[in-house]
Order: structure tokens, then C-alpha cells, then sequence
């Protein structure tokens, strides 16, 4: 007897947001205070080189959007 198991995910990339692409989606944020909150590590962030990369679902989620 074989028994064969079919298991499919799928799996979406998140949207990752440069620093301008953050603020432009928070109304009254800026630049600065987005890239302060990486610094600070109070927003989880990936930093490629000297840029600062967020997931737009972790920035809506930070900001209670």
C-alpha cells in the first residue's frame, strides 16, 4: 500500500520598503523618524549596504494601520 501526501504552500514575498517608500505610506511620519526607530530597534529592519529595508506588513503593523 503506498500512500502519497500532497502538500502545497504558498509562500508570498513580503514587500520590502526603502526609508522614502515607508514614510510616503505613514501620513505625518518622516524619513528620519522611520530610520531613528530602525536605529533605536524599535522597527525590525534588514539594512542592505547603508540602506534600511522594512516590511511594509511590519511597518502597518508598528504603526497600528
Amino acid at each position: 500500500m503506498t500512500t502519497t501526501v500532497t502538500t502545497t504552500t504558498t509562500q508570498t514575498k513580503p514587500k520590502m520598503l526603502t526609508l522614502r517608500e515607508a514614510a510616503k505610506l505613514i501620513d505625518g511620519v518622516c524619513e528620519s523618524r522611520i530610520r531613528r526607530y530602525c536605529k533605536d530597534g524599535e522597527l525590525r529592519h534588514v539594512k542592505a549596504g547603508n540602506k534600511y529595508l522594512i516590511s511594509e506588513r511590519t511597518l502597518l503593523d508598528f504603526f497600528g494601520c
